[in-house]
């Protein structure tokens, strides 16, 4: 009972060295903190998506521009990144309209709208793509973080072997299951956030193809209002 007891998940790792214990509240760190950007992200991807198809439906269904720039305009933190970027190109060209007397003038008006569309593009992708940096440090090194720990717990494990007369299982195995837990750890920190990476870097390249066929399609819109 007493060696059942002895080998049980949490009384290794409380009999486990030091080092491995640090390792192992490092890791337990780590994977909150992972867990927390994971859910943040999935929240503001699905925001996102829900409101660049609010604003599709909104664009495309003919509606007055200037109307749609000031609805963007007075509710820029509720509208999302597609009407951000719309609100951007939209309010450069008003600007650049009012200003121009002829044709050359126009094409510029027309060349810093869609710069304008282009600079809001990048801020809204830096936005969706803060703290996945993160979560893919995390899946390629938390795995070598929970070695470190088992190379230390098994190294530490045979130093004990040291002091008796005859190695046998029963005296190596504890040290061995606390050591091997550290591993075990750093795998279930890295495998969500390698997976929830990959489903955000995809998830994130579809609205970016989105946004940037919205911005070459307004730029036509744009144009042909110009003439």
């Amino acid at each position: 009972m007493n060696a059942a007891q002895d080998l049980s998940f949490l009384a290794l790792i409380a009999n486990a060295h030091l080092i491995v214990k640090l390792i192992m509240a490092l890791l337990l760190i780590i994977s909150l903190t992972s867990w927390t950007y994971i859910f943040r992200k999935m929240f503001a991807i699905r925001s996102a998506r829900r409101q660049t198809e609010k604003f599709e439906r909104s664009f495309w269904a003919g509606g007055n521009l200037h109307t749609l720039h000031q609805s963007a305009s007075n509710s820029r933190d509720q509208s999302g990144a597609l009407a951000r970027i719309f609100e951007a190109g939209m309010g450069e060209f008003i600007k650049g309209k009012q200003a121009a007397k002829d044709a050359l003038d126009m094409g510029a008006v027309l060349d810093s709208a869609r710069r304008a569309m282009r600079a809001a593009f990048q801020r809204e992708l830096d936005a969706l793509d803060i703290h996945l940096n993160f979560l893919a440090s995390v899946g390629s090194v938390s795995p070598y973080i929970g070695l470190l720990g088992t190379v230390w717990g098994i190294m530490n494990a045979f130093r004990g072997l040291a002091n008796l007369q005859q190695a046998t299982l029963a005296a190596v195995a504890p040290g061995i299951a606390e050591a091997l837990i550290a591993t075990a750890i750093g795998l279930f920190a890295a495998i969500p956030a390698v997976v929830a990476y990959n489903r955000f870097t995809h998830d994130i390249d579809r609205l970016a193809i989105r946004f940037e066929g919205f911005v070459e399609e307004f730029s036509n819109i744009l144009q042909r209002q110009s003439r």
